[in-house]
This record gives C-alpha cells, sequence and structure tokens, in this order.
C-alpha cells in the first residue's frame, strides 16, 4: 500500500509528540559494557544530528519535478526525528558521564557523499540501507548491555525506523515507476553496488558493538540482505499491482 502525502504529514507530526523515555532511570551502564560499545554510541549519535540541509535541497527540486509541493515539508519531519534519537543519544553520553564526538571518518565520509549528491533517487536508497542497518545497530546496542535507560533509547529509535524505511520504501517506489525498463534495471544495479560497499563499511566500523549484542558477521551480511531484498520486493508487489488488470470476457 502506498500511503499519501497527508498520512505521512500527520504520522511524523504525532509521532514526536510521543515521549517513550523516563529520563528519571539512571544509566547503569558497566565499565566492560561502555568499552565495547562506546566509540559507536558516540559515531551513531554525530551521524543523527545533521541538520539535512543538503537533502532538502534535492527535494525540493526533486518535488518540483514531479509536482508533489506536500514532499519537502515532510521530509523536514522526517529529519526532525532523526535529529531527536541525536539530541536522546547525545543526552545519554552526557549522562554517563563522556564527551560527544565531534568528528567520525564514517561521518565524514558519508557526509561528503551527500555534499555532492543532487540526486533525489540516490538520496532515497542511500537512506533505505543506512536505516536498515540503524535497525539492526540499535537492536544489538538495546542487546549488548543491561543499562534499562539506554534500551528504551534504542527501543524508541527502533519503532521510528520501522516507519523510516517504509516511507522511503515507497518512496523509491515512485521514483522507480517513472523509469524505463531498462533503466530501472540499470538503477537496480547501482543499488546492490552501493549497498555492498555501505554495508561492508558500517561492519567495518561498528563490529565491536555489533558482536556485543550477539551479531555475528554472518548475521549482520543476513540480515542486511533480507531487509534490502524486501526493498526491492515492495517495489516489485507494488508495481505488479499498480499494472494487474482483469480481462474482459467476450460474449
Amino acid at each position: 500500500m502506498i500511503h499519501s502525502s497527508s498520512f505521512w504529514q500527520n504520522h511524523f507530526e504525532e509521532n514526536l509528540k510521543i515521549k517513550r523515555i523516563d529520563w528519571e532511570i539512571q544509566p547503569s551502564l558497566t565499565y566492560k559494557e561502555k568499552k565495547k560499545i562506546l566509540y559507536s554510541l558516540k559515531a551513531w549519535q554525530l551521524g543523527e544530528t545533521s541538520d539535512g540541509a543538503h537533502l532538502l535541497a534535492a527535494c525540493r527540486r526533486y518535488s518540483k519535478q514531479v509536482n508533489e509541493p506536500a514532499y519537502p515539508d515532510i521530509v523536514k519531519l522526517f529529519i526532525k526525528e532523526e535529529q531527536k534519537h541525536g539530541k536522546n543519544l547525545g543526552k545519554y553520553i552526557d549522562l554517563i558521564g563522556e564527551t560527544r564526538a565531534k568528528k567520525d571518518w564514517g561521518d565524514t565520509l558519508f557526509r561528503k557523499i551527500r555534499y555532492f549528491n543532487t540526486s533525489m533517487e540516490l538520496w532515497t536508497i542511500t537512506v533505505i540501507i543506512v536505516e536498515c542497518a540503524a535497525q539492526v545497530f540499535y537492536q544489538a546496542l538495546h542487546d549488548a548491555t543491561n543499562c534499562t535507560l539506554l534500551k528504551s533509547i534504542c527501543s524508541d529509535i527502533l519503532i521510528d525506523e520501522a516507519h523510516h524505511i517504509k516511507f522511503q520504501n515507497e518512496r523509491i517506489y515512485k521514483i522507480l515507476e517513472r523509469k524505463s525498463f531498462y533503466n530501472k534495471a540499470f538503477s537496480i544495479g547501482g543499488y546492490g553496488i552501493l549497498f555492498f560497499g555501505i554495508i561492508h563499511a558500517i561492519w567495518f566500523g561498528h563490529s565491536k558493538a555489533l558482536k556485543a549484542g550477539g551479531i555475528t558477521k554472518k548475521e549482520f551480511m543476513r540480515k542486511m540482505y533480507y531487509k534490502f531484498f524486501n526493498t526491492l520486493k515492495f517495489s516489485h508487489s507494488q508495481s505488479t499491482r499498480a499494472n494487474s488488470f482483469q480481462p474482459v470476457l467476450l460474449k
């Protein structure tokens, strides 16, 4: 099912009002747990703080091309939700007496790629891949410690990410639907190359935290391939449904 712009605007507006984290709970992270997850916790927190300026610029150009004026405002709400994650993770880092990261190689790499990217298609598929990885990462972070506060922060993010992926999957379907058969095939091939590069970069940077949450390399790759192919499957199923027809029986 493809949802309307008004549905997504209402969803993000209402979801931003929900408070799922009890900040009266004190963090209870052990030294051993902190040692395993701290680098990745700081790196992902930094990554969640982007202002989304380049994404919005691409979004405005795209919305004019497809005559969908409400889309940039919805993406602004999506960005606000990501920034909420960064704010909550940052507050947690403060509470455990650590300093927030100001720079990280992975974040720098992705920001440079985003800086030169003006394609809504490339933005969308990249966000889908990273959001899928975020689901795996935050579940691992949730399972890596016995800290109730950190678990609730991760649970809040995981609830949001499920909707984010659905939102972006619908957009990539709309983008692909405007392409010819051969252009679709070329795009999907490109998605695969991008997917391969991103998931290996994420494993290289965050394997320690992922392993702390019980995620081996094999399991990480399996989960990521499953999520990625679900995105492609969604686009295909929607396209098939849209192009289906009932045969006319001649009397």
